[in-house]
């Protein structure tokens, strides 16, 4: 007889749970706390980009959707190797050695692309925000390439589309609201007075950033003040249940992915607009510019890295200021580098044909502070380096207390624009300690019996800060995982 397995939630972790569940032959029922429109949690959310490591074009053609685009014969890939993928998560790791969790998500990254791939779940290059033109040619840059067709509502429906054909059931508004246990193993779940028996649960129903109390209280600082960038639905329930039945949490409770977001971004990236527009309200090309504070100072090496790399640091950092926002400042020259999300219909900025007049616009920011701060910038520009957006090109500048290290053109050709920010949320870091086989530990680091987790809700992935692409790639690395496991 074929187990019985639960999973809740219904995102891109949840997904591949169930597919590798029912795959090993598992009956499975999918419980999400959402109704059909809202469901996938935050993976409808995301611009699809999954990161994993490859040894060259090989590796990704056959996972792309069109195979025969033209582009591709004038197309640098690259290569994405296992230990630059290592290196990339211990820049943010604090000097904390590669996790065990880390270690897993790095070797099953690449065979967790290539599964989805036998299951229909195709991908396209993203030219439009990794790559740029040089030499007649698209060279990628960052290690990451691909992204799910559709981006998030894409990879959602295709793995929805793979859960069914092989037989998945899907429940929605249907919150699991605690877990059963019969001796210390779990056997089931409650959905309101409801009872539903099971061999194993599988909990991929994400973390808890949007509950403001569980932000205030698990990561203090200005957390509880942050836009939420995803899903309304990721408030804690399941790592709150799990602690409940013993499990061990695991990571930093306090550290989370963040992105600098449109300042006037309402909570769940304004749900009335199709998923894969919410975006849109991210501002990530900071790298092109410079960033301002209320005090009209700068805060971080806008040019430290590719923005791959600083984008959840800076998120917080952009948080971090005072009255929680900041200003991007931009000049006509990159004005077609940036992203379409700067030219999103309801983008907010000012513009104007001097910088003085736009200091003079920024809401909330000491104007001459300002105008000093951006006039030393432009006098500190080194102009014997080659502004080249494909590279670290070490374009900085020069006696500065705080550097930027890459990128660094003068901001001097009008018309200037800027655009206020703040500090989004996306999701969580801190979660429940797993083992090898995605099983949940109790506190003396045992199995909890039919219990297992994947997704946001695996602590010990992610640090102090974010490889952008990471997160949906470990969604269906430890969903995988999980899901063969409880089946087995």
């Amino acid at each position: 007889m074929s187990k019985k397995i639960i999973v809740v939630g219904s995102g891109n972790a949840a997904m591949c749970a169930g597919i590798a569940a029912l795959e090993a032959g598992a009956d499975v029922l999918m419980l999400e706390k959402a109704d059909a429109a809202l469901a996938g949690g935050n993976t409808k959310y995301t611009a699809g980009a999954m990161r994993f490591a490859y040894d060259g074009v090989e590796d990704l053609m056959p996972l792309l959707k069109d195979t025969n685009d033209p582009r591709l014969v004038v197309t640098d890939f690259g290569g994405y190797t296992t230990s630059k993928f290592a290196d990339d998560l211990l820049m943010f790791n604090g000097g904390r050695p590669l996790s065990p969790e880390q270690e897993w998500l790095i070797n099953h990254s690449l065979p967790a692309m290539q599964w989805l791939g036998r299951h229909g779940v195709k991908f396209e290059p993203i030219y439009s925000r990794q790559s740029f033109e040089k030499d007649g040619r698209h060279v990628f840059w960052g290690g990451l390439t691909l992204a799910a067709e559709n981006e998030g509502v894409g990879l959602f429906d295709m793995e929805l589309e793979a859960f069914k054909r092989l037989g998945g059931k899907i429940r929605y508004e249907s919150a699991v609201t605690a877990l059963i246990t019969n001796d210390g193993q779990v056997v089931g779940v409650k959905v309101g007075d409801e009872s539903i028996a099971a061999d194993a649960v599988i909990l991929a129903c994400g973390g808890f950033e949007a509950s403001a109390d569980l932000r205030r209280d698990w990561m203090g600082g200005c957390w509880d003040k942050a836009k939420v960038r995803g899903t309304p639905m990721n408030t804690g329930d399941g790592i709150v249940m799990a602690t409940e039945v013993g499990a061990q949490t695991c990571g930093l409770i306090d550290g989370c992915h963040a992105t600098p977001m449109d300042l006037h971004m309402p909570d769940y990236a304004n749900l009335d607009l199709p998923a894969g527009e919410r975006k849109n309200y991210r501002k990530i090309c900071y790298f092109l510019g410079v960033m301002l504070n209320a005090n009209g100072n700068r805060f971080v090496d806008e040019g430290e890295n590719f923005r791959n790399y600083t984008y959840a640091q800076f998120g917080k950092a952009v948080l971090d200021q005072p009255g929680h926002f900041a200003w991007q400042i931009f000049d006509a020259k990159v004005d077609e580098l940036l992203y379409a999300e700067y030219k999103f219909h309801d983008a907010h900025f000012v513009g104007a044909d001097t910088l003085d007049a736009l200091c003079d616009k920024l809401e909330g920011v000491d104007p001459v502070a300002a105008r000093a701060t951006l006039q030393a910038f432009n006098d500190a520009v080194n102009d014997d380096v080659s502004f080249d957006p494909t590279s670290l090109d070490g374009k900085n500048t020069i006696g500065l207390d705080l550097p930027k290290s890459n990128w660094a053109q003068k901001i001097d050709t009008p018309p200037f624009k800027a655009y206020p920010v703040t500090g989004g949320i996306t999701f969580t870091y801190g979660g429940l300690k797993v083992s090898k086989r995605c099983e949940v530990l109790n506190e003396e680091g045992t199995p909890i019996g039919g219990l297992f987790a994947a997704g946001e809700m695996v602590g010990g992935v992610f640090f102090e800060g974010y490889p952008g692409g990471s997160g949906l790639t470990s969604g269906a690395v430890f969903g995988r995982c999980a899901g063969q496991c409880a089946a087995g």
